[in-house]
């Protein structure tokens, strides 16, 4: 992944190779596992804490070998094996969530993908300082890029060009998705539950259990908005934290870095709005510490208008 200039097109060019190749191999060995015995089963937990199936097991050995198999030096940091180097004095980091959504994934639905994003290495990286995502569907394999040398996003496998985002202005006629895993239900009901009965009948309310398929469904126009707010919701009420263990096998399971790096990378550049529950940017999350501090909530829309109405019609603990 080197060029002639520090961040020119060819290395652009050798970035974007590496990392959908990837995207592809990890996609292949998922496809292959996922009826297998055991791809259903918990085999653990992440270090962050959440529930890692036998599904997710495959996509990190596949992610892995990927990166091996190749001469060139980099650091990775994934969701199960957290921060591992290959080779010496490597200028990248990837942060990788091999499978995003394995609920979904395990259950053959289509809410799950590969997410890559790519920083220069350094002492402490940060969601700024990412320079090339992909986001690859797990069923169909379409996939949506970015890169700094680039403007704006480009797409591939999708019927119709990219990004498409809507113009919806009014949370009645919202369709957007929200999270649960991780989360009390009775508190996000409390937040948003007026919004869900608003929404529900005249726009649409999903569940995916995948924060990049909902995301980047905003950027092809299949969703106005994604709203993931617990980690606000203790931010305010740190009272809260036994509730939010409870619920997350004796860990906080709010957004992770790998969660959201490269989402949050290409939702930008697609001119969605992105931010966390406060409005503030997510540039300052650095992408390899998963403690509480550094978890995050996130409001995606696709018009600044939607995103201050979901903002200051939200529920907020006082």
């Amino acid at each position: 992944m080197t060029g002639p200039e520090h961040g020119g097109p060819s290395e652009a060019a050798a970035v974007r190779h590496y990392v959908t190749g990837l995207a592809a191999t990890v996609r292949e060995a998922v496809l292959e596992a996922r009826h297998r015995a055991g791809s259903r089963l918990v085999r653990g937990h992440s270090p962050g804490g959440d529930a890692q199936f036998g599904l997710d097991d495959i996509a990190e050995a596949a992610t892995w070998k990927y990166v091996a198999d190749r001469d060139l030096p980099v650091a990775v940091y994934s969701e199960d094996r957290g921060l591992q180097y290959h080779g010496t004095d490597p200028a990248h980091l990837l942060v990788v969530d091999p499978i995003d959504g394995t609920r979904p994934a395990v259950a053959g639905l289509e809410s799950a993908t590969v997410s890559v994003a790519v920083a220069r290495m350094s002492r402490r990286p940060r969601i700024a300082d990412v320079e090339h995502a992909i986001l690859m569907e797990l069923r169909t394999g379409a996939y949506l890029y970015g890169d700094r040398a680039t403007p704006g996003i480009t797409a591939h496998g999708y019927d119709r060009p990219l990004p498409a985002l809507t113009r919806t202005t009014d949370p009645a006629r919202m369709l957007w998705s929200l999270e649960f895993n991780g989360h009390p239900a009775h508190l996000m009901t409390e937040a948003y539950g007026h919004l869900i009965d608003r929404s529900a009948n005249t726009g649409g309310v999903f569940v995916f259990n995948s924060a990049t398929w909902s995301i980047s469904r905003v950027l092809t126009g299949q969703l106005d908005a994604y709203v993931d707010i617990g980690n606000r919701l203790l931010r305010d009420d740190p009272a809260l934290l036994p509730e939010f263990e409870r619920v997350g096998n004796g860990r906080v399971l709010h957004l992770f870095p790998y969660d959201i790096a490269a989402a949050v990378f290409l939702a930008e550049r697609a001119g969605a709005v992105i931010t966390d529950g406060y409005g503030q940017p997510l540039g300052d999350t650095v992408l390899t510490d998963l403690s509480i501090a550094n978890q995050r909530s996130c409001v995606a829309a696709s018009t600044p208008e939607l995103h201050r109405a979901l903002l200051s019609t939200i529920r907020w603990k006082e």
